[in-house]
């Protein structure tokens, strides 16, 4: 069903290559997003923002890169304002946070603009080069240091300032698993007929029991229903291992959809977070327009909490989206636009419609933020961010 013809017929040929002719889920998910050339992520950069599958808070206005710079420039005075000062962005999409950071440092810090070193780590070549289309005649009229490079390019404990990411986390590859005859079985893809089916067997590393023991689940309690079924983020841990590594002084910022453990592998949700986002639709069948539709799990914070103080980072606080948006000068935004010359009322009201949508508790000002640190010392510690502080009231 609108699936790209020829990764299907490379998922199949992989499939049928292996000796149980199956792979993970996990293997899937990664080669229907990231596959070269034919992944949802390799093929085309197009499919994010208005006229794509879905809408991050960075397509709604320049407001929310500008709001993150004011958090950014926060975090430098902490740090006793370095030279060079970091920030490491992690999937930038089409570079619209960049291009926002950027402009508004420009207009109101240019004291950071000058000491900032600012590096994106791409993992898709298209949208790298999309990026790059866009943001290097705006890096070189402002003679700021942008630079692109890979993961393994970013030194061990290199980094002081800050390394973030939004809406990055979920769209890692994520195993699916099942409980089944009192025990966690793994879901596998294999070929059936002109299609992909699923299949359940043996967890195909021991990684996974691991996750939930360090989460404290105990799947042989009876409270797990027969068929419960729910995603495990083995990317997300080494992706927080290497952020770790990579942090020699500063931050993490991370925002994303999801939960703490306790609600994210509650009983009640037996079906998972999974879900598949086509054309500004969601279902749950990843199964259909393969490599035409982004699948997306949702985030487990509490691992990312508890993975990160494992490897030397300290949990400052995780709040919601809305509240950190408001906590940094939000509602000043929403005020002056009553407060706005030569605005018709339109302009208004459609600005202020916009605001709204990105600190809606139900939307996307439900996502979380979790702000982690490594190697301040207790004063610095000690100096609260103010995107973690409790907002003022609309």
């Amino acid at each position: 069903m609108h699936s790209n013809p020829k990764l299907f017929q490379t998922l199949a040929e992989i499939i049928e290559s292996r000796p149980e002719r199956r792979i993970t889920f996990a293997e899937y998910m990664d080669l229907a997003l990231y596959h070269e050339p034919y992944g949802y992520y390799a093929s085309e950069w197009s499919k994010i923002g208005g006229a794509g599958d879905f809408i991050t808070s960075p397509h709604l206005s320049c407001d929310f890169g500008e709001t993150l710079a004011v958090q950014f420039v926060e975090m430098w005075e902490i740090l006793g304002r370095p030279s060079p000062f970091h920030l490491v962005e992690m999937g930038a999409g089409q570079g619209l946070i960049c291009g926002d950071v950027l402009q508004y440092l420009r207009e109101n810090h240019r004291d950071c603009l000058e000491v900032l070193d600012y590096a994106i780590v791409e993992k898709s070549p298209a949208m790298r080069g999309f990026q790059q289309g866009r943001l290097n005649p705006l890096a070189a009229k402002m003679g700021v240091k942008l630079r692109w490079c890979t993961w393994e390019e970013v030194g061990e404990e290199s980094i002081i300032g800050c390394l973030f990411s939004n809406e990055l986390v979920d769209a890692f590859p994520v195993h699916q698993v099942v409980f089944e005859g009192g025990q966690l079985r793994e879901i596998y893809v294999t070929v059936d007929g002109e299609g992909f089916a699923e299949v359940s067997g043996d967890l195909s590393t021991e990684a996974i029991a691991d996750y939930f023991d360090r989460l404290g689940i105990d799947w042989s309690e009876s409270h797990y229903p027969e068929g419960y079924r729910t995603e495990v983020n083995l990317a997300a841990v080494d992706w927080i291992d290497g952020v770790a590594a990579k942090l020699h002084c500063g931050y993490v910022l991370t925002v994303d959809y999801g939960y703490p453990a306790s609600r994210y592998y509650a009983p009640a949700r037996d079906r998972g977070t999974l879900q598949c986002y086509y054309r500004h639709n969601y279902h749950d069948n990843p199964y259909l327009y393969v490599g035409q539709q982004d699948i997306t799990a949702h985030v487990d914070f509490t691992t990312l909490e508890q993975r990160g103080q494992a490897r030397g980072l300290e949990t400052l606080g995780r709040t919601q989206q809305g509240l950190f948006l408001m906590a940094l000068g939000w509602g000043d935004r929403l005020a002056a636009l009553s407060r706005g010359e030569n605005l018709d009322i339109s302009t208004v009201l459609q600005r202020r419609e916009v605001l709204h949508r990105a600190i809606d508790p139900l939307g996307l000002g439900g996502f979380g933020v979790l702000v982690q640190c490594k190697g301040l010392d207790a004063n610095r510690r000690q100096q609260s961010l103010r995107g973690l502080k409790t907002p003022p009231m609309l």
